[in-house]
């Protein structure tokens, strides 16, 4: 149970000495070209049940598209699988890390996707990318882009990751303080701040810079970015979706409660774990997770290391928990050949077309104890994977927030399910309106999906 309602920002931590209304970056803005490229999404993408589109993905990762952007210092490789990596560093700044206190010098490299102007004049924008990262190297992702009433919208930081934690890494964070007064970023989504006034986010484009150790030829592999736009409209209830498939997928159950007071340093485990305990649980679905050296660190004594592990991985140093939810799907594609996305979905027929497709879908949602029936409890925010459907539509989840693994297995009732993932409003057990999540999801699955798979994803514009 990771998001509270009120989504926690974090300090900044500046990579330059200059910082403007946007975040502080190591590497000057790139002008905003004023010609967009394609529109993103599938045909079934993110829809109201009026059809009214509300969600845009759009993701770079084929050998043409990072040929498309806007390179300095980085150049792109085909081969297996494409991607984007440092070839001669441009520039070079110092970084003075604010969670370990070490200041070091770092040679970067930069990517400019082209504009993207998205079917969705967005109030929100939440980017996710997949990347490996050696010791000794990161990779920053920035937004910036351009109002529905022209203006400029600053460069923002959306995450500042990498996959270790050893002596030659930055620890990974997000970064608080961003704001020019008409959008802002929290902990890992940027929004306007008044909706209501009718701004949007109009065109954007996502900005990677990768770093390195200098004089090293240590880089980054950059396989894929990109982002889930969208404006949901408030809401405090979906009409329920018809049932369309009945199917349970074997994903392993690994409960966050045994792991109560585990690691202090990665926010403890329990309630707090629900996010990477859900990462483990598909990351093991799709028969990858890390190695008995990856996970020697842990103690013997600790069930399901691999829960450890990824909260380890996935922690989030400025939030100071794991529910950040670019760095989950990050981590789940540090693995062999994996490839992952933050999305949101429009209903549970989305879902179904997802798990018809053997794709277990991991789901953000917060309610009152007596709004899921047979849950047991409230939460402000909570991660779970829906891996299946009754016959009568009903929802099979592995809830992470169960006594034990045994326990991990649900059925929640179909109707409460979709209103309590779907929602944008609600109200706490004080009576307050707060804020849903909107159908916000992670979505994983093999680098190289059968066909079956491939149909799906590409039906929701993730690939």
């Amino acid at each position: 149970m990771t998001r509270p309602t009120s989504r926690r920002t974090v300090l900044a931590a500046a990579l330059a000495a200059a910082a403007g209304a946007g975040a502080a970056s190591a590497v000057p803005a790139a002008a905003a070209p004023p010609a967009p490229d394609h529109a993103g999404g599938g045909a079934d993408e993110g829809r109201d049940h009026s059809g009214t589109p509300l969600v845009d993905n759009r993701f770079w990762a084929s050998y043409d598209d990072w040929r498309a952007g806007t390179a300095y210092g980085t150049q792109a490789v085909a081969g297996g699988r494409h991607g984007l990596v440092i070839a001669t560093p441009t520039g070079r700044v110092d970084y003075a890390d604010p969670h370990t206190g070490r200041s070091a010098a770092w040679e970067y490299g930069t990517w400019t996707s082209p504009v993207h102007r998205p079917r969705v004049p967005a109030t929100e924008v939440i980017a996710s990318w997949n990347a490996h990262t050696p010791s000794g190297t990161w990779l920053q992702v920035e937004l910036g882009g351009r109002y529905s009433d022209g203006t400029e919208v600053p460069w923002y930081v959306l995450g500042r990751w990498t996959s270790g934690d050893g002596e030659d890494d930055i620890r990974r964070t997000s970064v608080d303080g961003q704001g020019d007064g008409r959008s802002s970023v929290s902990t890992d989504t940027f929004a306007v701040d008044d909706a209501a006034s009718g701004l949007r986010l109009a065109s954007y484009q996502l900005r990677l810079t990768l770093f390195r150790r200098p004089d090293t030829r240590l880089t980054p592999v950059v396989h894929r970015v990109g982002a889930i736009a969208s404006d949901i409209p408030d809401r405090f209830t979906v009409p329920a979706s018809e049932p369309g498939l009945a199917r349970e997928l074997a994903v392993p159950r690994f409960s966050q409660d045994v792991h109560a007071g585990q690691y202090p340093q990665y926010n403890g485990g329990g309630e707090a774990w629900c996010s990477p305990t859900s990462s483990a649980m598909i990351i093991q679905y799709w028969g990858r997770g890390p190695s008995a050296e990856d996970l020697a660190w842990v103690n013997p004594d600790y069930a399901d290391p691999q829960v450890c592990q990824a909260a380890r991985y996935t922690y989030d140093y400025q939030y100071e928990g794991c529910g950040n939810w670019p760095f989950n799907a990050a981590y789940a594609a540090t693995y062999r050949v994996m490839s992952s996305a933050v999305t949101r979905l429009g209903s549970l027929t989305d879902v179904e077309t997802l798990v018809r497709a053997g794709i277990p879908v991991i789901t953000s949602q917060s309610f009152l104890k007596e709004e899921l029936t047979g849950a047991g409890y409230g939460t402000a925010g909570h991660l779970m994977t829906v891996i299946g459907f009754t016959e009568a539509g009903d929802v099979i989840a592995n809830d992470p927030a169960s006594a034990d693994d045994a326990a991990v297995r649900r059925v929640y009732r179909r109707a409460e399910w979709e209103t309590v993932w779907l929602r944008t409003k609600r109200h706490n057990a004080s009576g307050a309106v707060v804020s849903g999540t909107g159908g916000v999801c992670y979505v994983y699955w093999p680098a190289e999906p059968d066909a079956g798979q491939r149909r799906a994803l590409r039906s929701f514009g993730l690939l």
